[in-house]
Order: C-alpha cells, then structure tokens, then sequence
C-alpha cells in the first residue's frame, strides 16, 4: 500500500500498531526519517512488545541524526527482543548498536 492510503486509513479513524508500523517504514523508504519516527514512536505506545517497531525506530532515529534516540530504542528493542524469543531482531539490534559505538565519536564531532 502506499503512503496515501495509509494516511487516509489513519486520517478515518483506523489507527493500529500495525499501520504505524507501515507508515514508519513507508516514510523511512521514502526518505523522511522524522515522519517515520513519529509514527514508529506511536507504534510502540500501542504495542510495546513490537520488536521489529523497536527496530525500525532507531534506524528512523539514527537516520533523522537523533543517534542517542536511535541507541535508546535499539536497547529497548533488545529487551522486547529477549523476553519475546524474536532472536533474529535482537541479533540486528546488537549490530547496530556495536556499529553505533564505533561512529559515536565521529557523530559527537559532528553534532559539536
């Protein structure tokens, strides 16, 4: 579905877990990671055991320069991850927090 008939979904009074988590990735895929990020954010309030949500939210985070928000719900995430069995989320998780570590200087200068 598109960007469209998901927002006029959310717009008629549908709203869901599940269609903010297609409209955080729809966002995210179309380049607007703050956009995604609100919606994941509101994903995660109405499922907090949505791990994969966990997931995409911290890329949208780490993608909208928010690298601190991003580490936050990637370490969130992990939590859902490990207490829901998900390992395959908790596993990409972890490695993007390891790849987070090694930029968090350069992103510190950056931000500086």
């Amino acid at each position: 579905m598109d960007i469209e008939t998901l927002e006029k979904m959310l717009a008629a009074g549908k709203d869901s877990a599940l269609l903010r988590f297609g409209l955080g990735k729809s966002w995210l895929d179309a380049g607007d990671p703050v956009r995604a990020a609100t919606h994941l954010g509101r994903c995660v309030v109405l499922d907090p055991d949505y791990s994969a949500a966990w997931k995409l939210l911290g890329k949208a985070w780490l993608a909208g320069g928010q690298p601190q928000a991003a580490r936050e719900a990637w370490q969130r995430g992990l939590s859902v991850a490990g207490s829901k069995g998900d390992q395959q989320a908790r596993k990409e998780m972890q490695v993007f927090l390891r790849r987070l570590d090694r930029q968090s200087p350069a992103l510190l200068a950056k931000a500086g």
